[in-house]
């Protein structure tokens, strides 16, 4: 008997010796094309007086098997997603509506997905004004860990596009808070950051608002980073 369960140990030391590790690489991620960032797409096809076709375009991953499209309604919040093996994909999206898009990663062989960088567009329609896009954060990147400057002080640093280029100003929402409602500036729209005094070992949360002449605003959504 003792020598049967010895028999047995050792083929299945040998067998767990011989496994091979997975050595699939995670997907990487991908470089959006088109539509354009903070962009109005003409190219769609119409399909009725509220649709029309529009296809998107984003670079070839390595490590990449399938690519997820996400394109979501801003007004609606409606998402529509398409897998596709190829760099490209179309969707048939409302006219004169803003959107935001990205692509996921994907590989059979690892749980591991990435997404690309987000863009905003309107697709063409009827539309004659235009709100602004939401503001691109620029710094701190989002759940950053960051230090204070010599004064205890962080700088806040984003832009913003208007197809109309009437932007009149930015509001900024900054609090240890989430979702951040303390209102601590409002500027005008030559100005794209501002400093905020913080202490050591704090999470914080912020976000911009940005305001046209028309009075549309667009919002980044929270936005946090932790100051060590």
């Amino acid at each position: 008997m003792i020598r049967f369960l010895l028999l047995s140990l050792c083929i299945l030391m040998a067998f767990t010796s011989c496994k091979k590790k997975s050595s699939a690489t995670p997907p990487e991620a991908v470089s959006l094309v088109f539509p354009e960032e903070n962009s109005e797409c003409t190219t769609g096809v119409s399909l009725g007086s509220e649709t029309s076709q529009v296809e998107f375009i984003w670079s070839l991953a390595d490590h990449t098997e399938t690519y997820e499209l996400r394109v979501t309604n801003i007004a609606t919040g409606t998402v529509q997603t398409i897998v596709s093996t190829t760099n490209s994909a179309t969707l048939p999206l409302a006219k004169g509506e803003q959107f935001s898009w990205l692509v996921r990663s994907r590989n059979s062989e690892v749980e591991q997905t990435v997404s690309s960088a987000e863009w905003y567009f309107y697709n063409s329609g009827s539309r004659t004004t235009f709100a602004p896009f939401p503001a691109t954060i620029e710094s701190p990147a989002s759940s950053a860990n960051v230090f204070m400057d010599i004064n205890n002080e962080v700088e806040l640093v984003w832009s913003a596009s208007d197809l109309d280029n009437d932007i009149t100003g930015y509001e900024v929402y900054f609090s240890v808070e989430t979702p951040p409602i303390d209102l601590i500036r409002s500027l005008s729209s030559e100005v794209t950051s501002v400093k905020v005094s913080v202490s050591s070992d704090t999470v914080y949360y912020w976000r911009i608002i940005v305001i046209d002449e028309e009075g549309n605003r667009s919002d980044t959504g929270i936005y946090s980073f932790k100051v060590l």
